[in-house]
């Protein structure tokens, strides 16, 4: 996948965020195992920015991929995914709508990642795009979803998100999507993601550090933030 293969941009009004230190992660997911998925061909656009943007990017094909309770945590491709999961520092959700919703290829792969691995959060504290595409008028039930399910994954969803109408006619026969206000939107999430995922990065550990995992741990806490003082004052 070339980056620069960016036909649709206009380039002198394309910015590339501010990177301070290694390329920010970016793990992509999509929802459809059809041979001509568009929502694989929306991430693949994504990807392909998210790259010209400085990014890093991996995309897991879910093909193979078991039904949840269906096989055991080491099924090659549930380790290949959690994996990747671990690996990112944000990621993008891409999902068809159907029946009203998102689809079952997309959320089996959201089922199969854990709130935690052993001392590993593989999803908390991180950046979440969410993106859908449908097949007749916009609607925004997938997107919907996935920000719950983001936000279920203890995630940072980005305000922004993309929403797809009648995909069918926004992709060539080569898989690229044509210019229009749709793509333009698209590049507007990829560009906010990478973004939130540079700001947060200086800020990940405070974000998965939780009163409740500290108590269950046992473990002591700073002398610099104890309340105990306080707390026996309004006693007396």
């Amino acid at each position: 996948m070339n980056p620069l293969d960016l036909p649709n941009l206009v380039t002198e009004h394309f910015r590339k965020p501010d990177i301070t230190g290694h390329p920010p992660r970016i793990v992509l997911l999509y929802g459809s195992l059809r041979e001509r998925s568009f929502s694989r061909l929306l991430s693949e656009e994504a990807a392909r920015l998210l790259q010209a943007l400085g990014a890093e990017t991996r995309t897991f094909n879910p093909s193979g991929l078991p039904l949840p309770d269906d096989a055991p945590d080491d099924h090659p491709k549930v380790q290949e995914l959690r994996a990747l999961t671990v690996w990112a520092e944000g990621m993008v959700w891409t999902s068809p709508e159907r029946h009203g919703a998102m689809t079952g290829v997309m959320k089996a792969q959201i089922d199969w990642i854990p709130l935690a691995l052993g001392a590993l959060r593989p999803t908390q504290g991180k950046t979440l795009a969410v993106m859908q595409v449908s097949g007749g008028s916009q609607s925004f039930n997938a997107v919907n979803q996935l920000r719950v399910l983001g936000r279920w994954m203890r995630m940072l969803t980005i305000p922004n998100q993309s929403s797809v109408a009648k995909a069918f006619m926004e992709f060539d026969a080569a898989g690229r999507m044509k210019p229009s206000a749709y793509y333009d939107r698209v590049v507007d999430v990829m560009e906010e993601l990478v973004r939130f995922a540079v700001l947060l990065r200086p800020h990940a550990a405070q974000l998965v550090d939780r009163y409740s995992e500290r108590k269950a741990a046992g473990i002591a806490v700073d002398p610099a933030t104890d309340l105990s003082s306080i707390a026996a004052g309004t006693q007396s």
